[in-house]
């Protein structure tokens, strides 16, 4: 009886297994939203039969078929990438289109008028308009955008009206494909669809309605309009000027992503997916062209497409597309966020000493409704970034190379930490800045010279003053960016875990697989300022690098419990070319000048942020007489903020994290960056193609 019931348990375990897995793991199905297209998929699956082919109406139904797993993948603009990419979905970019060397991953929107009109773009009021499809990118996401920035457009948000109905009353006419508003149908020729069954769809079909004159101006991108026709159309430029057609790098409306394939996350369907897409022979099927099918264009692929890039793992829609795009597109839906509604912002903190901290911050009696903290934890900053564009939260203050870091994805530094007192009450006052350091134990006969071979005591993998100005020197020096050969081992919290770079990293100290070890967090005991300092006084490094105040306060009686008994005077600086100098003369011995911690967020809720903020800082600020202290920290050190902070003080308006950072930090990280294994890997997903932080 027991052999059958085994017998029986492990048939069961076996059926459940056959229906649990996918129907079939060898092929990729491929979803269209045409005739045209849905030809060219079989055309394709004929070469390549790895392929098959999965009809839908339109780009919401293939993504609600792929997460169903009813379909494997589909190329998206811009626009439904962000769709694809809502948590009703998670679908992932996993390839981009390339489009060569006129603007690689990236693509233009453009404004096309004909040459014959004379209107500007501040102009564009009562014209009739032709939109590649309702949600698209180039077509509608970008323009509308963008007339409602610049004042062009009046719209004070869904609480007035819908996004649709404010653009349907500033044209006199349009074709918006994929719109459910009717108006925004009138200028249409076919059924308003997105989909080839309405003629003025997609880029050739936004352009079509404009040589129809069903239009006066069609909204595409750079690569729309043939070569036989430019000479008699031109672009809109946003300085209300015009422009020729082929000068669209100066003239465009922004630089968008690429088109880019999604699909579930499964690294195994990922790599078939890649595999079947790159090994076919361009002479056996061209994917970038729809010349079979004309006069249909762009099925499957965009047909000015040359290349496929894989995009590196993990990358989410929202780190694809940046926060730049995704603030756009959030504008113009009914997304609202929290700060609209409540006059809270989400501060990310980093691990339990500043979620604890922030929790005191969030629920003190003088906490106002209109300007409230809420508060979201993130095991690291890098962490705590991708929640800031994902919009599960909305703020906080990071270092420099953080701040670079944020760049690239298109966060925009809003208030910056000011170390002076005398400096926060005048207005235009220069940002505060600090000196970059190495610290050495006197009379350890540790120079820069003989820096080679020691052990290393770093902030963070990133840093400013502890990664990226000396390791930036270092290269400088050697060119060589393998620095595993240059120092034996070291700490520098958020490095890889299997780097020499984490070898003398402490973790929290409370378990024996520790978790914590060499995170980029306050667990770590050697991150931070305070804990690269900490790691040379242990002795598990040789140097320590750091900011010029680090020893004076965790020494002489200031800091922690285990800087009690330190004396400033055991330690020294050393910096090239010089002999080591006490700690108190930085100015004469120094790695670099370095710009102040600044807060970071997306660009739509900079003035939400700010305003918070002030708000704050005069409750809880330095001069405050409240038992909490936004610019000090009971339990750790520089927690939320540097401790040293005096102010925050406002980032002026438009203000992005080049000029933020200035020329000689830029410089220096253009180096660094030269070692491709010295950036995060944030930055990596986040600058997998160039249109990130540039317009």
């Amino acid at each position: 009886m027991k052999h059958l019931l085994f017998l029986l348990h492990l048939l069961l375990a076996c059926l459940a297994a056959v229906l649990s897995a996918p129907a079939d793991t060898d092929k990729v199905r491929w979803c269209v939203k045409s005739d045209q297209e849905y030809q060219k998929c079989l055309d394709l699956a004929n070469k390549a039969p790895v392929f098959t082919c999965v009809k839908k109406t339109n780009s919401l139904d293939c993504i609600i078929a792929i997460h169903a797993g009813n379909a494997d993948a589909i190329t998206l603009d811009g626009g439904d990438i962000y769709t694809a990419g809502l948590k009703n979905y998670k679908l992932y970019p996993i390839i981009a289109e390339n489009y060569g060397q006129s603007s690689e991953s990236c693509y233009y929107a453009v404004a096309v008028v004909k040459k014959s009109s004379t209107f500007g773009i501040r102009d564009l009021e009562g014209k009739r308009s032709c939109h590649t499809g309702f949600g698209k990118s180039a077509g509608w996401n970008i323009p509308i955008g963008t007339l409602v920035s610049m004042g062009i457009l009046k719209w004070s948000g869904t609480e007035d009206k819908p996004i649709e109905e404010a653009v349907a009353s500033f044209f006199s006419q349009s074709c918006a494909p994929g719109a459910e508003y009717a108006p925004l149908c009138k200028g249409c020729k076919g059924d308003c669809s997105r989909s080839h069954k309405e003629p003025f769809y997609d880029y050739s079909g936004a352009f079509q309605c404009l040589v129809e004159d069903a239009g006066d101006v069609a909204f595409v991108n750079h690569l729309t309009v043939p070569d036989s026709e430019k000479a008699n159309y031109e672009l809109l430029c946003p300085d209300n000027t015009r422009a020729p057609i082929d000068d669209y790098k100066r003239c465009h409306l922004a630089r968008v992503p690429a088109h880019a394939v999604v699909t579930r996350k499964d690294s195994q369907l990922t790599d078939l997916i890649w595999r079947s897409l790159t090994t076919l022979r361009k002479e056996d099927f061209n994917l970038f062209s729809s010349e079979a099918y004309s006069p249909a264009k762009n099925l499957m692929f965009k047909d000015s497409t040359v290349d496929l890039v894989r995009l590196p793992a993990n990358t989410n829609a929202f780190m694809y597309l940046g926060a730049t795009y995704t603030g756009t597109v959030r504008s113009l839906t009914k997304e609202v966020s929290t700060a609209d509604t409540s006059g809270a912002i989400t501060w990310c903190a980093v691990g339990a000493a500043e979620t604890s901290k922030c929790d005191k911050w969030s629920f003190h009696p003088l906490m106002d409704e209109d300007n409230k903290i809420v508060c979201q934890e993130g095991a690291t900053v890098e962490a705590c970034l991708k929640m800031i564009m994902r919009k599960e939260a909305d703020a906080m203050a990071v270092d420099g190379g953080e701040v670079f870091a944020a760049g690239k994805c298109g966060l925009v530094p809003v208030m910056v930490e000011q170390y002076n007192e005398e400096m926060c009450n005048k207005p235009g006052a220069s940002a505060s800045s600090y000196f970059a350091v190495a610290v050495v134990k006197k009379g350890s006969g540790v120079t820069w010279n003989n820096l080679r071979g020691k052990k290393s005591c770093h902030t963070g993998f990133g840093r400013t003053a502890g990664w990226n100005i000396p390791m930036g020197e270092i290269h400088r020096q050697t060119s060589d960016c393998d620095f595993t050969k240059f120092f034996s081992s070291g700490c520098a919290p958020g490095a890889p875990a299997d780097s020499p770079f984490c070898s003398q990293c402490a973790g929290s100290g409370k378990t024996v697989a520790d978790e914590f070890k060499c995170k980029a967090s306050a667990e770590e005991k050697y991150y931070g300022y305070a804990g690269a300092f900490r790691c040379l006084v242990d002795g598990a490094g040789d140097v320590a690098f750091i900011k010029h105040t680090t020893v004076q306060e965790n020494s002489d009686g200031n800091g922690p419990t285990w800087a009690s008994g330190l004396s400033s005077s055991d330690y020294e600086l050393i910096c090239p070319g010089k002999q080591s100098v006490p700690v108190t003369q930085f100015k004469d011995c120094h790695l670099a000048a370095t710009p102040a911690h600044a807060v970071v967020t997306r660009p739509e809720t900079r003035n939400d942020v700010v305003r918070v903020l002030q708000d704050q800082q005069a409750k809880f600020g330095s001069g405050s007489t409240a038992n909490f202290k936004m610019f000090q920290s009971e339990s750790g050190k520089n927690l939320l903020f540097k401790d040293s902070t005096k102010c925050l003080q406002e980032v002026p308006a438009g203000s992005n994290y080049e000029a933020f950072l200035g020329t000689d930090y830029m410089n220096t990280m253009t180096s660094l960056r030269q070692c491709s294994d010295s950036a995060s890997d944030l930055e990596k997903l986040c600058t997998s193609h160039n249109c990130q932080s540039t317009n």
